[in-house]
Protein backbone atom coordinates (compact mmCIF):
# COMPACT_ATOMS: atom_id res chain seq x y z
CA UNK A 1 0.00 0.00 0.00
CA UNK A 2 1.15 3.74 -1.07
CA UNK A 3 2.56 5.15 2.76
CA UNK A 4 0.28 7.61 1.91
CA UNK A 5 -2.67 5.90 1.80
CA UNK A 6 -1.83 4.38 5.06
CA UNK A 7 -2.65 7.13 7.13
CA UNK A 8 -6.28 7.62 6.26
CA UNK A 9 -6.49 3.19 5.72
CA UNK A 10 -5.70 3.23 9.84
CA UNK A 11 -7.86 6.24 10.46
CA UNK A 12 -11.11 4.17 8.83
CA UNK A 13 -9.83 0.70 10.20
CA UNK A 14 -9.70 2.96 13.94
CA UNK A 15 -13.36 4.53 13.18
CA UNK A 16 -14.91 1.58 12.14
CA UNK A 17 -14.23 -0.91 15.27
CA UNK A 18 -15.29 2.14 17.87
CA UNK A 19 -18.61 2.02 16.26
CA UNK A 20 -18.86 -1.36 15.55
CA UNK A 21 -17.65 -3.56 19.04
CA UNK A 22 -20.23 -2.65 21.34
CA UNK A 23 -22.92 -4.52 22.23
CA UNK A 24 -26.15 -4.62 19.90
CA UNK A 25 -28.28 -6.57 17.77
CA UNK A 26 -26.25 -7.63 14.81
CA UNK A 27 -23.19 -8.52 17.92
CA UNK A 28 -25.64 -10.49 19.91
CA UNK A 29 -27.10 -12.51 17.00
CA UNK A 30 -23.88 -13.33 15.50
CA UNK A 31 -22.84 -14.75 19.05
CA UNK A 32 -25.32 -16.42 19.62
CA UNK A 33 -25.17 -18.28 16.03
CA UNK A 34 -21.47 -18.28 16.86
CA UNK A 35 -22.03 -20.44 20.12
CA UNK A 36 -24.62 -22.49 18.07
CA UNK A 37 -22.27 -23.00 15.31
CA UNK A 38 -25.17 -22.27 13.08
CA UNK A 39 -24.80 -20.37 9.56
CA UNK A 40 -21.68 -19.07 10.94
CA UNK A 41 -19.79 -17.68 7.67
CA UNK A 42 -22.75 -17.03 5.75
CA UNK A 43 -24.21 -14.50 8.24
CA UNK A 44 -20.62 -13.14 9.24
CA UNK A 45 -20.31 -12.19 5.27
CA UNK A 46 -23.96 -10.53 5.39
CA UNK A 47 -23.32 -8.28 8.19
CA UNK A 48 -19.77 -7.46 6.85
CA UNK A 49 -20.82 -6.71 2.97
CA UNK A 50 -23.77 -4.42 4.88
CA UNK A 51 -21.69 -2.67 6.54
CA UNK A 52 -19.39 -2.39 3.14
CA UNK A 53 -22.78 -1.21 0.79
CA UNK A 54 -24.16 1.23 3.46
CA UNK A 55 -20.24 3.06 4.05
CA UNK A 56 -19.52 3.62 0.22
CA UNK A 57 -23.12 4.90 -0.01
CA UNK A 58 -22.12 7.28 3.07
CA UNK A 59 -18.85 8.36 1.72
CA UNK A 60 -20.41 8.44 -2.05
CA UNK A 61 -22.45 11.18 -0.48
CA UNK A 62 -25.86 9.32 0.57
CA UNK A 63 -24.96 10.21 3.92
CA UNK A 64 -25.64 13.99 3.53
CA UNK A 65 -29.22 12.57 2.20
CA UNK A 66 -29.88 10.39 4.80
CA UNK A 67 -29.37 13.00 7.49
CA UNK A 68 -32.01 15.33 5.96
CA UNK A 69 -34.53 12.94 5.82
CA UNK A 70 -36.19 12.77 9.07
CA UNK A 71 -39.35 10.72 7.92
CA UNK A 72 -37.14 8.24 6.31
CA UNK A 73 -34.99 8.04 9.96
CA UNK A 74 -38.58 8.30 11.74
CA UNK A 75 -39.81 5.58 9.61
CA UNK A 76 -36.94 2.86 10.10
CA UNK A 77 -36.80 3.41 13.99
CA UNK A 78 -40.10 2.77 14.54
CA UNK A 79 -40.06 -0.45 12.54
CA UNK A 80 -36.99 -1.71 14.24
CA UNK A 81 -38.21 -0.73 17.51
CA UNK A 82 -41.06 -3.14 16.90
CA UNK A 83 -38.66 -5.64 15.40
CA UNK A 84 -36.27 -5.37 18.97
CA UNK A 85 -38.82 -5.33 21.14
CA UNK A 86 -40.46 -8.79 19.01
CA UNK A 87 -36.98 -10.25 19.20
CA UNK A 88 -36.26 -9.28 23.05
CA UNK A 89 -39.61 -11.54 23.32
CA UNK A 90 -38.08 -14.01 22.05
CA UNK A 91 -35.20 -14.48 23.80
CA UNK A 92 -37.27 -14.04 27.64
CA UNK A 93 -39.26 -17.01 26.28
CA UNK A 94 -36.48 -18.61 25.51
CA UNK A 95 -34.83 -18.73 28.67
CA UNK A 96 -38.05 -18.83 30.67
CA UNK A 97 -39.88 -21.88 29.48
CA UNK A 98 -37.31 -25.23 29.37
CA UNK A 99 -39.26 -26.51 25.77
CA UNK A 100 -37.92 -22.75 24.59
CA UNK A 101 -34.97 -23.26 26.29
CA UNK A 102 -33.93 -27.17 24.41
CA UNK A 103 -35.15 -25.38 21.11
CA UNK A 104 -32.70 -22.19 21.43
CA UNK A 105 -29.63 -24.67 22.31
CA UNK A 106 -30.48 -26.68 18.82
CA UNK A 107 -30.07 -23.24 17.01
CA UNK A 108 -32.00 -22.03 13.86
CA UNK A 109 -32.77 -24.93 11.73
CA UNK A 110 -33.54 -23.07 8.98
CA UNK A 111 -31.22 -21.04 6.97
CA UNK A 112 -33.46 -18.76 5.20
CA UNK A 113 -35.30 -17.79 8.83
CA UNK A 114 -31.09 -16.98 10.20
CA UNK A 115 -31.03 -15.10 6.81
CA UNK A 116 -34.14 -12.66 7.15
CA UNK A 117 -33.33 -12.23 10.86
CA UNK A 118 -29.81 -10.79 10.24
CA UNK A 119 -30.75 -8.84 7.60
CA UNK A 120 -33.75 -7.21 9.90
CA UNK A 121 -31.33 -6.67 12.57
CA UNK A 122 -28.88 -4.94 9.25
CA UNK A 123 -31.53 -2.50 8.23
CA UNK A 124 -34.28 -1.77 10.58
CA UNK A 125 -31.36 -0.51 13.33
CA UNK A 126 -31.50 3.58 12.18
CA UNK A 127 -28.05 3.02 14.16
CA UNK A 128 -26.27 1.39 10.99
CA UNK A 129 -27.38 4.44 8.84
CA UNK A 130 -25.99 6.77 11.26
CA UNK A 131 -22.58 5.32 11.82
CA UNK A 132 -21.73 3.80 8.45
CA UNK A 133 -23.62 6.21 6.40
CA UNK A 134 -23.68 9.85 8.23
CA UNK A 135 -21.05 9.32 10.56
CA UNK A 136 -18.50 7.77 8.23
CA UNK A 137 -19.53 9.34 5.28
CA UNK A 138 -19.47 12.68 6.92
CA UNK A 139 -15.48 12.36 8.23
CA UNK A 140 -14.62 10.91 4.84
CA UNK A 141 -14.91 14.28 3.79
CA UNK A 142 -11.84 15.24 5.58
CA UNK A 143 -9.93 12.96 2.54
CA UNK A 144 -9.55 13.01 -1.18
CA UNK A 145 -9.36 10.84 -3.80
CA UNK A 146 -7.85 7.70 -3.42
CA UNK A 147 -7.01 9.05 0.63
CA UNK A 148 -10.99 8.76 0.76
CA UNK A 149 -10.88 5.65 -1.06
CA UNK A 150 -9.02 4.07 1.47
CA UNK A 151 -10.33 5.51 4.42
CA UNK A 152 -13.62 3.71 3.39
CA UNK A 153 -11.76 0.35 2.77
CA UNK A 154 -10.15 0.81 6.62
CA UNK A 155 -13.93 1.30 7.86
CA UNK A 156 -14.83 -1.59 5.87
CA UNK A 157 -11.95 -3.83 6.71
CA UNK A 158 -13.27 -3.27 10.14
CA UNK A 159 -16.26 -4.73 9.56
CA UNK A 160 -14.80 -8.17 8.03
CA UNK A 161 -12.13 -8.76 10.89
CA UNK A 162 -15.14 -7.91 13.56
CA UNK A 163 -18.01 -9.91 12.68
CA UNK A 164 -15.62 -12.90 11.75
CA UNK A 165 -13.91 -12.80 14.98
CA UNK A 166 -16.71 -12.61 16.64
CA UNK A 167 -18.65 -15.58 15.05
CA UNK A 168 -16.13 -17.86 15.12
CA UNK A 169 -14.19 -16.77 18.24
CA UNK A 170 -17.36 -17.34 19.92
CA UNK A 171 -16.85 -21.41 19.76
CA UNK A 172 -13.74 -20.29 22.31
CA UNK A 173 -17.13 -19.97 24.76
CA UNK A 174 -18.45 -23.10 23.88
CA UNK A 175 -17.52 -25.29 27.37
CA UNK A 176 -19.17 -22.93 29.29
CA UNK A 177 -22.21 -22.98 27.08
CA UNK A 178 -22.60 -26.66 27.59
CA UNK A 179 -24.45 -25.81 30.95
CA UNK A 180 -28.28 -24.65 30.12
CA UNK A 181 -28.13 -22.28 32.94
CA UNK A 182 -25.33 -20.75 30.77
CA UNK A 183 -27.69 -20.44 28.22
CA UNK A 184 -30.55 -19.08 29.81
CA UNK A 185 -28.75 -15.95 31.30
CA UNK A 186 -27.30 -15.36 27.64
CA UNK A 187 -30.99 -15.18 26.17
CA UNK A 188 -32.02 -13.12 29.67
CA UNK A 189 -28.81 -10.39 28.45
CA UNK A 190 -30.18 -10.31 25.12
CA UNK A 191 -33.37 -9.84 25.81
CA UNK A 192 -32.46 -7.11 28.60
CA UNK A 193 -30.39 -5.73 24.97
CA UNK A 194 -32.95 -5.97 22.78
CA UNK A 195 -35.65 -3.90 25.04
CA UNK A 196 -32.95 -1.03 25.47
CA UNK A 197 -32.01 -0.89 22.32
CA UNK A 198 -35.58 -0.94 21.35
CA UNK A 199 -36.41 1.99 24.19
CA UNK A 200 -33.13 4.09 23.36
CA UNK A 201 -34.26 4.28 19.48
CA UNK A 202 -37.87 5.64 20.82
CA UNK A 203 -36.91 8.05 23.17
CA UNK A 204 -35.12 9.50 20.08
CA UNK A 205 -38.90 10.19 18.56
CA UNK A 206 -40.09 12.00 21.77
Amino acid sequence: MNPSLLSPFISGLLLGGSLIIAIGAQNAFILRQGLLRRHVFLLCLICALSDALLIAAGVAGLGTLVARSPVLITGVTIGGAAFLFGYAALAFRRAMHPDALKAARQGETSLRAAVATCLAFTFLNPHVYLDTVVLVGSLSGAYEGSARTSFAAGAIAASFLWFYALGYGARLLQPLFAKPQAWRVLDILIGIVMSALALSLLTRLV
